[in-house]
């Protein structure tokens, strides 16, 4: 298993070796492919950053995706945490049987509102991918001494090509907070990048070990959604930005022995 910053989609890559980690036992090529950039991600969010304890509440946005799942499955070690996920609705039953207690449609209903429903003061920690406005609504959601962290800007992308005021309004909506505001708030801001997380390397192998250990326990099993040659990119990309994955969306050099059979069939 490989980690770099970027320049994975081709046959041959070169990386140093402080980033190469050996598959366990048992693990397929696309799970190995799947595990270390979400899980590495969920993993420091949830308890580096996170602390996550049990009987505490987790908003996890874009349940379904990559990180999502992961972070899903990485809840499940730690007893009675409370689950809620946003994720389109034909996802949610997916997402009930993996552990998510409350599956919220963000396309038709208001997820804040939706869990001050059920749980009124809020949650303990948030996971925001989406920046803007949401980032805001997140921090809002946090019970005191939570602690929301943030690791993405999905909300700049809004559809296949550049729409250039809808990434103007996501940026004027950044959430912005000043010390003093947080020092009353009792809540904490953090944010993760793991490609700027190059040098840490004895940190981030300790967490890889760590992941590794709860894959050979059965704990964590990185959810393969779909695998594309590489002839197919447009086809892998498509299935990410309309939303229909389940889990990684995989690349290949080439597809697959059987489906090149059937397709010769």
């Amino acid at each position: 298993m490989v980690l770099a910053r970027s320049g994975l989609w081709q046959e041959v890559v070169t990386v140093p070796v402080s980033h190469t980690f050996p598959m366990p036992e048992g693990m397929s090529f696309e799970e190995a492919a799947a595990l270390l950039v979400n899980y590495i991600t969920a993993y420091m969010i949830l308890f580096d950053f996170g602390n996550l304890r049990p009987n505490q509440s987790v908003l996890i946005h874009m349940a379904a995706g990559g990180v999502g799942t992961a972070a899903i499955q990485l809840c499940k070690t730690v007893e009675n945490v409370t689950i809620f996920g946003t994720a389109s609705a034909s996802k949610h039953e997916t997402l009930k049987e993996s552990g998510v207690a409350h599956p919220i449609d963000y396309r038709t209903m208001d997820y804040a509102e939706e869990i001050r429903k059920i749980s009124p003061k809020g949650v303990d920690i948030v996971l925001d991918p989406l920046g803007g406005s949401d980032t805001t609504k997140a921090f809002n959601l946090l019970k005191p001494m939570g602690k929301l962290i943030t690791y993405g800007v999905a909300n700049l992308l809004t559809g296949q090509k550049k729409n250039l005021m809808a990434m103007a309004k996501t940026w004027w909506n950044q959430f912005s907070i000043t010390a003093l505001q947080l020092l009353h708030q009792n809540k904490a801001v953090c944010g993760y990048h793991l490609g700027y997380m190059d040098e840490e390397v004895e940190l981030l192998r300790s967490v890889v070990a760590k992941l590794v250990n709860l894959y050979s326990q059965g704990k964590i099993k990185p959810k393969i959604d779909s695998v594309w040659p590489f002839d197919q990119v447009a086809e892998a990309m498509k299935q990410m930005q309309e939303k229909k994955n389940v889990g990684k969306v995989i690349l290949v050099p080439e597809a697959p022995k059987e489906e090149s059979k059937k397709a010769e069939n």
